[in-house]
């Protein structure tokens, strides 16, 4: 079996709100994106999760790309670039290399192909991936999820999918269903999420107002500057996620969050993600982090142990997993200093 699909990305402003897609046909495409990124950052992420959602499949996979930087990245560049320790001819640092690592490693021992592409040219599979990158990238300037597609959650079967018939490209609203739940029942006076109610009076019982528009450059970062490893990600996001820029906004806490997270508070009380984000709001006073570990258990979770400052002492453990959009928390757990 041969797949052919087309992978691309977008980023308005570049670095700016980015997005990435890879489309095969209508049952089998994905998108994603982060709030801060580059166009190439969205091109390779887009061609590392094709690879990563396909390779339970026994099928040569033959993707398109309208990024030389990508192709060359991958066919040529990278055997070097590994040998010199991720680093350039010049001895300065590979970048993307958290991106890159991740695509030599799932590519590996697999049967994959590269063809260039031009761009905006009438290519229907690279036009629908175009597509969808934007729309992805559309969707977080306006602070929406992105759509993330079918993808390949089971294996194709039946012909390969070449070129399909044309059909209309994919419009940008569907890409953008909100990701802030309902408005939820009063939180319990022991909530936390940071220590954001174990000290009050009486717990905060509505979501916050919707803040302000920001510059682009106040965005929370999924993913940091080009260069920068997952470690530094994901202690950007869990700062983020501190600040009262983005805790006045609940679609900006949840680009953070996993669809899945849970909470354990300093008073042992379990939360949902729903939970948190029906309730979400600045920290009085405000709290700031102090790293005090942070390990990279495999290529996509990170543990980070670390210390709030500012309130009652607690220490506190994070653990962050990558996901086809980027560094999410999964799970936080907070426990009062001796």
């Amino acid at each position: 079996m041969k797949i052919i699909a087309a992978a691309d990305g977008s980023a308005l402003g570049n670095p700016g709100p980015a997005g990435w897609g890879w489309y095969v046909d209508e049952q089998h495409w994905a998108s994603g994106g982060w709030p801060h990124g580059t166009n190439n950052m969205g091109e390779l992420m887009a061609v590392l999760d094709l690879l990563q959602q396909t390779a339970h499949l026994d099928a040569t996979l033959h993707i398109l790309c309208d990024s030389q930087y990508v192709i060359n990245s991958v066919t040529k560049w990278m055997p070097g670039w590994k040998r010199n320790g991720w680093k350039k001819k010049d001895g300065k640092p590979v970048l993307n290399v958290d991106l890159m690592k991740a695509i030599d490693e799932a590519i590996a021992g697999r049967p994959v192909t590269f063809e260039w592409v031009k761009g905006h040219a009438g290519h229907h599979l690279n036009e629908k991936a175009d597509a969808l990158a934007n729309a992805a990238a559309t969707a977080y300037q306006a602070g929406r999820a992105t759509n993330p597609g079918p993808g390949f959650a089971a294996p194709v079967t039946g012909a390969a999918p070449e070129v399909p018939a044309a059909t209309a490209i994919m419009p940008a609203a569907s890409a953008t269903a909100p990701v802030v739940p309902p408005a939820a029942a009063p939180a319990p006076a022991d909530a936390d999420l940071f220590s954001l109610f174990d000290d009050l009076d009486s717990p905060a019982t509505a979501p916050a107002a919707p803040a302000a528009p920001r510059p682009t450059g106040a965005e929370p970062r999924l993913i940091t500057e080009p260069a920068a490893s997952a470690i530094d990600t994901v202690i950007a996001g869990e700062r983020a996620l501190l600040t009262a820029d983005v805790r006045s906004d609940p679609t900006r806490v949840a680009a953070l969050l996993h669809t899945q997270f849970r909470e354990i508070g300093r008073s042992g009380r379990l939360f949902t993600r729903d939970e948190i984000l029906a309730h979400i709001a600045p920290l009085d006073p405000p709290v700031t982090l102090e790293v005090i570990s942070a390990e990279q258990i495999d290529a996509n979770t990170i543990l980070l142990l670390w210390r709030s400052v500012g309130e009652t002492p607690a220490l506190r453990s994070s653990t962050w997993v990558r996901t086809t959009t980027g560094w999410a928390q999964r799970f936080h757990q907070a426990t009062a200093e001796a």
